[in-house]
């Protein structure tokens, strides 16, 4: 079965939701844990599986993740494994872009098809979870399956946003649709009906959702990208599919999350550093795995710090640490307080002083910081506090965004000393 199969990693759209970390980056190349790359996700759960053909297909602002894919994953040249970027391209016969999940696959098609693989792994690159695809792959060929869909139990709050699935009795999916509303979640009902033989709901979480990650059998996903002009996988190409193929559940427990937008990439960091967070980026048997940096160990003087992320190459001196993740290279000076923040850190070291009236790399002093990502290479004024004292929930300021009551200060982004937000 590993060897048989060919994942295919969606880098998603321009990210308008995840802006600005995605002004300069593409989504799966956005930063996450304050050490790995969201598309460190699903290239390490294939390279633990044991699939070691892997495609990512992106358009938007490519150059950083194509960088990160090229100097992470260099595979055995004699097993035949690669990590490969496939950017968008327009040619005389499809002069188009990207219009969705399915149509980057079937722009790819000709790509992906000069490797032969019996099953197709479609996966997203902006989703955060540990799944072990094997055993994904193995439910789909017990159960004689066309197409399986990952799917877990969800609240009627967050199924109105997500694909929700309808069963029969023996677990074949008779319905689907894409984000319904919760008006439409009425019509649809329970996603298990009494008495199947899987229910696996709760009365808390009484529907079924699709994690977008799909296992397709070559013919049947060759055949539906020709016979179907839709763009999306959900939306158009998985509901048509269902009379003509068997399209099965595969039911997963563990944590996920969507962190395709800024709330969510938020709480999915902060939530790092509890005691008894639901995800951790290290597993004895599954790491996640990244960029080696060679970087040294974090120096920390004076500080106090709790249930936070401190990550490689960081300078901490003499300030207070609640709640949040410190990234690579993140020098935070004394008498600032950093409270429930993400800090993505910096691609370098600073030698010597910025010019007159730029404060340095990093954070100065006596800032505080609640609520806030900070993107890489930003500098940070002494004496800034951004708080976001006047609760805004969407604004744009000098050197600063606040979406949805999250401050965020941009890639190289500047704070004067003494700003208040």
């Amino acid at each position: 079965m590993i060897t048989d199969t060919l994942a295919v990693i969606l880098g998603g759209g321009q990210g308008q939701r995840l802006f600005p970390l995605t002004a300069t980056r593409s989504k799966p190349a956005v930063p996450i844990g304050g050490k790995y790359r969201l598309i460190d996700v699903p290239v390490s759960l294939c390279l633990h599986a044991e699939i070691r053909r892997i495609f990512v297909l992106t358009q938007f602002n490519s150059a950083s993740l194509n960088r990160h894919v090229s100097n992470t994953y260099r595979l055995d040249r004699f097993s035949g494994g690669f990590v490969e970027i496939l950017a968008a391209e327009q040619t005389p016969d499809n002069p188009h872009w990207y219009q969705g999940t399915a149509d980057a696959v079937r722009q790819a098609v000709r790509h992906i098809t000069q490797h032969e693989a019996r099953y197709y792994l479609i996966l997203a690159g902006d989703h955060l979870y540990r799944m072990n695809y094997a055993e994904l792959l193995d439910a789909h060929s017990a159960a004689g399956a066309d197409i399986t869909i990952a799917a877990q139990p969800v609240d009627p709050q967050t199924a109105a946003g997500m694909g929700v699935f309808r069963f029969d009795a023996s677990g074949r999916i008779v319905a689907f649709e894409e984000k319904p509303g919760p008006d439409r979640l009425t019509a649809i009902g329970r996603s298990i009906p009494a008495g199947a033989s899987f229910a696996a709901h709760s009365e808390a979480q009484p529907f079924m959702a699709s994690m977008g990650v799909y296992v397709f059998s070559r013919a049947v996903m060759l055949d539906l990208l020709d016979r179907e002009a839709g763009h999306d996988f959900g939306r158009e190409l998985i509901p048509a599919a269902l009379e003509r193929y068997r399209v099965r559940p595969f039911l997963y427990r563990g944590y996920w999350a969507d962190v395709g937008t800024i709330e969510s990439f938020y709480e999915a960091n902060v939530m790092l550093g509890g005691p008894a967070a639901p995800f951790r980026f290290w597993d004895p048997r599954y790491p996640i795995y990244s960029h080696l940096r060679h970087l040294p160990g974090s120096r920390l003087t004076d500080c106090a710090v709790r249930n936070s992320v401190v990550v490689d190459g960081s300078y901490l001196d003499r300030c207070r640490i609640e709640e949040t993740v410190v990234g690579l290279r993140t020098h935070v000076r004394s008498g600032t307080r950093v409270a429930r923040s993400v800090l993505l850190g910096a691609d370098f070291y600073e030698e010597g002083d910025p010019p007159h009236g730029v404060p340095k790399l990093g954070i100065g002093r006596d800032a505080v910081l609640e609520r806030v990502i900070v993107d890489k290479n930003a500098r940070i004024g002494d004496g800034a506090r951004l708080t976001n004292e006047r609760g805004a929930a969407h604004a744009d300021g000098d050197g600063y965004y606040i979406r949805g009551g999250i401050i965020v200060v941009p890639k190289g982004g500047v704070i004067a000393p003494g700003t208040v937000v």
